[in-house]
């Protein structure tokens, strides 16, 4: 046993002294972070010019390292500087490092727009150490001293000159301490802040007493301490200046004076000023102790006679503009989640009474041969039926829109409503054919087709903006889904009498344009169709006898061109020679009429043809017009282009349906073929066509129309020796199964008259109608928002082209840019597009600034072209710069009017009346010199008292002892109403102390 235990006894706790601590650890790491931003080493850099704290570029980099358990983040600022050579090589060991250089440098004094460090010490660099959580704060003396004493060591191994700042205490007050080492040299940066200024301190006086002590120079005579001062006044009374913007009418908007001019236009301009305060600095940049008094008695520091000036202005938080709230509140529609039947009763679209009581009324319509001709159309007519529906649940004054303005925005949708003299179904067909002028081809009528919105002359864009005004003014999302409601029953009255749309391009839907407008030029189709067809039954009725083979021949004059290759094109198909047409399918007609017409057809040409019997039977219908010198093949007949069925227009949501059924049926042989079934439909009418056009034809006679570089034909030499040419079908018509052969052997020669639509006009506007009565309000702000962000482009651009303002120039090009890119996605994030809206209410606040400053300085009341000019220029420089300096301070144009502005606020302040009268621009000049008149009328009536004091002394002494080497000392003081800062950095000799 005791030899067991005898291990254990020996058995001692091994302190090892030689692991580092956390605060090593910590001084370790600060170490590594300097070493990895390459900030060890001696420092270099050329004296900076003036102004490049501001003009130039400041970046930051960032690592963030641990104390025990408390996490600290290091960031770098510096200014971005070209690295020259020359400095590199002139770089002397013994030299101060370029952050003591900059505490002396007077050229980049108070930057308008710079980091607090930068702005209180006049550095290029430096490192920040701070808690890196923002209630995280470094509150007690004995964890400063500490952090300050791990910055003095690493600085000391590292051989760091950047100086490194450590924030103390909470964050809101910006409380730093730092250190900065060189050769035998060190800067302490003090700092000392108190809500209370105590009264020595509030003059220069008692300044340069606190300098003094501070050095501590023991010098008997000391040097010349160099003096820059900035005292900022505030001027926030603008009473005497009315805002130029005139607030909507909205008594005009609700009466009869809304017309295009309204209603096409969106409002633009601030509710408020945009400019809440002036800010006026005035500068005394070289003053030396001695040469100017300032104490708690008298003071030299006159404003007027500052030798500079600049003014930078405060702009108003988010001020209330109209264009951004029509756009934000229409874009608020977007997350409505009510239907317009939730909003407007259920029974809205219901039918009572006798228009839904007998199913025979609507069979005995569609077996009728026309519409009733309805030839003038009333505003009134259009929305009675709908207002009727709505009183079933309300009263007529509960109307989200009343009569008045429903009626005014339908005749700005449809102004051809309000053309009762002349015949509205005719007006509407010559609009249609294509008799409209053609669009402007410029930027600005073109951004529909960037923005996938609808051009700005459009019923669509139209639709957009009178939405736009109703949901601001009007009931909001009710007056919406009212005027919707009404567009709706427009569209479906207008399909049923054959009315075209309105300010809708014709042709296919455009599908650079939003899905909204491509619905109701789909619609135009349908109507067009329609109307083609009905009056094609009206011709076949009044003159039958004239049979199909007139119809074919009044159509000869025609132009027509083919395509070639795999696209068929335009080849002249045309639905008025459609004469005996039905809603599905287009019968034959009577054996007698059909051997009729072939006696006459065989009469007139006196043609007796050999082959079969098929071919004689048949006659030849719907032809256009010769191809050309082509003949047939095997009879030689001349080759005629056939009237073909034009290809059913498509939007792109029907698109989409297709290529997704298409894509179903997968890439197996089975789904292969019955793909090319499915779109071989088209194919199959136009080889019928062409048969019924060219009896006896063959398929090569319908390649060589239909698909010519299919046909391929060759120089040959026959039997006797003579040079032919034969032609044969190309390789992919000749691959076994080919679709081709498939479809022409199933085709019948049936004209295009009598085939099955291709286009079933009367299905796809149901349908088109259908999607438009089922669109809540927040489906339809979706469809337009495009719109209202297109047009809300639009003018922002013609308000910045009357300004002339470049930085708004390029933001409205970013908007473009960027507004390009999101919505044309089919369903863009809101978060994207509330970026958009928040870009358009930036740009028209800073036109609004710049309309009140140019309001406020009285640009347009300048006599002189000149003075006028240069009055502009300064007035846009504050919507670019943080601070404009004013050239001439206080005896320049613009610092006159400065001082006006001053004088006329001091005196409303001052007076007890409200009305004081103000001193005019020529008074001010005609009262001779500015001196003179500051002497009569005092300067205290001028300006109120500064609202911010900063002054910076600086001086080269040495410190600590009189044998010390010279090194710069700086320190900075500002005060304001509640708050005293002194942020101090001395510099000591340390190689003997």
């Amino acid at each position: 046993m005791a030899a067991d235990s005898e291990p254990e006894s020996e058995v001692f706790e091994i302190t090892d002294f030689t692991t580092a601590s956390e605060w090593e650890r910590f001084i370790s790491r600060v170490e590594e972070v300097l070493n990895d931003w390459k900030l060890i080493g001696i420092s270099s850099g050329k004296p900076l010019g003036k102004g490049v704290y501001t003009s130039e570029t400041w970046e930051e980099i960032s690592d963030e390292i641990v104390f025990a358990d408390f996490r600290f983040s290091v960031t770098h600022h510096y200014l971005v500087q070209e690295s020259s050579d020359d400095a590199k090589e002139k770089v002397v060991e013994d030299a101060l490092p370029v952050a003591m250089q900059d505490l002396l440098c007077m050229n980049n004094d108070f930057p308008p727009r710079a980091h607090c460090l930068v702005r209180w010490y006049g550095l290029r660099e430096f490192v920040v150490i701070a808690p890196a959580a923002n209630n995280d704060a470094v509150l007690s003396e004995s964890k400063c001293n500490l952090l300050l004493s791990s910055v003095s060591i690493a600085l000391g191994n590292t051989g760091c000159q950047v100086p490194v700042f450590v924030q103390i205490h909470h964050k809101w007050r910006r409380m730093y301490v730092g250190e900065c080492q060189g050769p035998g040299i060190r800067t302490d940066f003090e700092m000392v802040h108190l809500r209370k200024v105590p009264n020595q301190y509030t003059h220069l006086s008692g300044l340069l007493d606190i300098f003094k002590s501070k050095i501590g120079c023991q010098l008997t005579l000391l040097p010349p301490i160099s003096i820059s001062i900035r005292f900022t006044y505030v001027l926030q009374d603008w009473q005497q200046y009315f805002w130029p913007q005139q607030p909507p009418d909205i008594d005009a908007l609700v009466g009869g004076e809304v017309g295009g001019l309204e209603f096409g236009k969106l409002p633009f301009g601030a509710c408020e000023d945009p400019i809440s305060e002036l800010h006026l600095a005035t500068t005394w940049p070289h003053l030396t102790e001695g040469i100017i008094v300032d104490n708690d008695v008298y003071s030299d520091l006159d404003p007027i006679q500052a030798p500079q000036w600049s003014v930078r202005v405060r702009k108003a938080d988010n001020p209330q503009c109209l264009l951004s709230d029509f756009v934000t509140e229409f874009f608020k529609l977007c997350r409505r989640k009510e239907s317009t039947d939730e909003i407007l009763g259920r029974s809205a679209f219901e039918e009572e009474g006798k228009e839904a009581a007998d199913i025979s009324h609507a069979l005995s319509k569609l077996t009728e041969p026309a519409p009733v001709p309805i030839h003038k159309l009333s505003v009134t007519n259009m929305v009675h039926t709908a207002k009727k529906k709505i009183r079933k649940h309300r009263g007529v004054d509960e109307s989200p829109l009343n009569n008045e303005v429903l009626n005014t925005i339908l005749f700005y949708l449809f102004p051809d409503a309000a053309d009762k003299s002349t015949d509205g179904s005719e007006a509407r067909t010559s609009t249609s054919i294509g008799s409209v002028p053609p669009p402007p081809d410029n930027e600005e009528y073109n951004l529909y087709i960037q923005f996938k919105s609808a051009p700005s002359d459009s019923l669509t864009y139209k639709l957009a903006l009178c939405l736009c005004m109703i949901n601001f003014y009007h009931g909001g999302v009710k007056g919406v889904a009212h005027l919707w409601q009404e567009f709706v029953l427009e569209m479906r009255y207008r399909w049923e009498n054959n009315f075209f749309i309105p300010g809708l391009a014709g042709g296919a839907p455009d599908l650079r344009c939003c899905l909204l407008h491509q619905k109701l030029q789909m619609l135009n189709c349908c109507i067009e169709r329609k109307k083609a067809r009905d009056e094609g039954k009206k011709g076949n009725s009044s003159d039958r006898s004239s049979g199909d083979t007139g119809k074919a021949t009044d159509l000869l004059g025609r132009d027509y061109q083919k395509e070639s290759d795999k696209e068929k094109g335009e080849t002249g198909k045309s639905w008025e020679s459609w004469s005996d047409s039905e809603e599905e399918f287009f019968e034959c007609l009577s054996d007698t009429e059909e051997l009729k017409g072939n006696g006459q057809e065989s009469g007139k040409r006196g043609i007796a043809k050999e082959g079969s019997k098929e071919t004689l039977a048949l006659k030849p219908e719907g032809r256009l017009h010769q191809h050309g010198n082509l003949t047939l093949l095997h009879p030689g007949d001349p080759l005629y282009v056939p009237v073909t069925q034009e290809p059913a227009p498509m939007t792109e949501d029907l698109l989409e349906e297709q290529s997704e059924v298409l894509a179903k049926l997968g890439t197996s042989a089975e789904g292969a073929h019955l793909r090319a079934r499915m779109q071989s439909a088209c194919l199959l009418s136009d080889m019928e066509s062409f048969k019924a056009a060219n009896p006896g034809c063959c398929l090569e006679d319908f390649v060589r129309w239909y698909s010519p570089r299919d046909y391929i034909e060759e120089e040959v030499v026959d039997e006797k020796g003579a040079v032919v040419i034969k032609g044969e079908l190309s390789a992919r018509m000749k691959i076994p199964s080919n679709m081709w052969v498939e479809v022409w052997e199933t085709a019948k020669p049936i004209p295009a008259r009598r085939q099955r639509r291709l286009f079933d006009d009367t299905r796809e506007a149901e349908k088109v109608l259908h999607y438009l009565a089922v669109q809540k309000p927040a489906d339809l702000a979706r469809h337009l928002l495009p719109c209202v962000i297109h047009a809300a482009v639009l003018k922002v651009k013609e308000e910045e082209s009357v300004e002339g303002i470049s930085s708004v120039e390029k933001i409205i090009k970013q908007i473009i840019t960027h507004s390009s890119k999101v919505l044309r996605f089919p369903n863009p994030e809101d978060k994207k597009l509330e970026e958009i809206v928040g870009q358009i209410m930036s740009v028209e606040a800073t036109i609004a600034q710049a309309r009140s400053l140019k309001a406020k300085f009285g640009t347009e009341k300048c006599d002189q072209e000149e003075e006028r000019k240069d009055l502009e220029r300064f007035v846009n420089s504050f919507l670019e710069q943080p601070e404009v300096s004013v050239i001439g301070a206080g005896r320049s144009p613009a610092g006159t009017i400065i001082h006006r502005l001053f004088v006329n606020a001091q005196r409303l302040t001052e007076s007890s009346e409200e009305t004081a009268a103000m001193m005019p621009l020529d008074e001010l000049k005609r009262s001779g010199s500015l001196d003179e008149r500051h002497l009569h009328s005092g300067a205290v009536a001028d300006f109120p008292p500064p609202a911010g004091r900063e002054v910076i002394l600086r001086t080269t002494i040495p410190r600590p002892a009189p044998y010390s080497k010279p090194l710069p000392q700086r320190m900075y003081s500002v005060f304001t109403k509640e708050d005293f800062r002194l942020a101090g950095a001395f510099s000591s000799d340390t190689t003997f102390f």
